[in-house]
């Protein structure tokens, strides 16, 4: 099967749309936490990405819509922070349906059943039955005018993780963790570590590779 440009744009709305929310893959799965002095918020995520190592930033995408109101945006940039919590198989569709369009004064950790948890009095509510936390925050924002999108530039300033998670290295393991991901808006995908390879330096590459 093959689509043109043109064909994508030819499509029913909502197979265009799925169908390219679902080509770049699995995708992490993540709940964004925040608060504003009258509520808190809570909204599934799948394009985190890692920006930087030192210093230590991470960043992921919304889009702004004058129609309907952004919760989540509005509230990291009046508040400044926001936590990012990994969502396990055993909570998986509670996370779903934090997707779901409520209104302002309607708290996603009570809709969904989930629990807001506060942890070395930092300013946004975790979720409680996250396996990995992060406390974020927010740096800026970069719009990009041809997408009409915006990413959020943000700073890790805690780290909750399992401790039988974490190796020696520093490396997660996302099985350990029971860690799903996204493909598309709601397809949800179990992880599975296949293999650990050293980093690759090219004196050290095997040369079955290149037979």
């Amino acid at each position: 099967m093959h689509f043109s440009n043109e064909d994508i744009q030819n499509l029913p709305r909502i197979k265009r749309l799925n169908l390219i929310n679902s080509v770049t893959g699995v995708k992490p799965a993540n709940l964004i936490g925040t608060r504003c002095k009258e509520n808190t918020n809570l909204a599934i995520i799948s394009s985190v990405v890692h920006l930087s190592t030192n210093p230590p930033l991470l960043s992921f995408m919304l889009r702004p819509d004058h129609k309907v109101r952004r919760h989540t945006y509005e509230n990291i940039k009046a508040e400044g922070f926001f936590t990012i919590n990994s969502i396990s198989d055993s909570f998986v569709e509670k996370a779903h349906y934090t997707s779901a369009k409520f209104d302002r004064e309607v708290s996603e950790f009570q809709q969904c059943n989930l629990t807001e948890e506060y942890l070395s009095d930092f300013k946004a509510p975790f979720v409680k039955e996250s396996a990995l936390k992060l406390g974020m925050s927010y740096v800026e924002s970069i719009f990009i005018d041809s997408s009409n999108t915006v990413m959020v530039v943000a700073r890790i300033e805690q780290i909750y993780i399992a401790e039988q998670a974490i190796n020696n290295d520093g490396l997660v393991d996302l099985e350990v963790l029971n860690a799903i991901g996204i493909s598309g808006l709601n397809s949800y995908y179990k992880l599975k570590k296949l293999a650990d390879y050293p980093y690759a330096r090219v004196d050290d590459v095997p040369d079955f590779l290149s037979k």
